[in-house]
């Protein structure tokens, strides 16, 4: 049996995740967005801090914070300042930064869910049960 190289597993997922990406790149810029503010926007809700965000997508903080004031301007987020604690601004998804997030997913969805559709049921359920003990 022959040795399994770690990097290249990291290779083919690394792949595989960027040409999803790649495919829906024109039609998440149709919406008004990058890729990656699309990260962004769907995080928003469950981490509604600037810091946060960056540490949990694993961006820099000035890069979520350029990204935050793209989102800002389009009118897709909005800072508001936190009540428990006047320092701090807290995001808040607006009804069209929701639209927008909520069409973006689909398109990853879609586009991911036709790349699983080359795998049997058993195999999507196989595949999903190793990625959750990865992560």
């Amino acid at each position: 049996m022959s040795k399994i190289d770690p990097a290249k597993i990291w290779s083919l997922n690394y792949r595989l995740l960027m040409s999803v990406i790649s495919s829906v790149g024109s039609d998440v810029a149709a919406l008004g967005l990058e890729t990656k503010e699309l990260f962004v926007l769907s995080e928003v809700e469950e981490h509604p801090y600037p810091a946060e965000l960056a540490a949990t997508l694993s961006m820099p903080k000035p890069t979520v914070t350029v990204y935050v004031k793209r989102l800002e301007a389009a009118g897709f987020v909005r800072r508001e300042i936190d009540a428990t604690d006047l320092r701090r601004h807290r995001l808040q998804l607006t009804p069209a930064g929701r639209k927008v997030m909520t069409r973006g997913l689909a398109l990853l969805s879609e586009a991911f869910g036709a790349r699983l559709g080359r795998l049997s049921a058993a195999q999507q359920a196989e595949l999903r049960t190793l990625l959750e003990k990865l992560s």
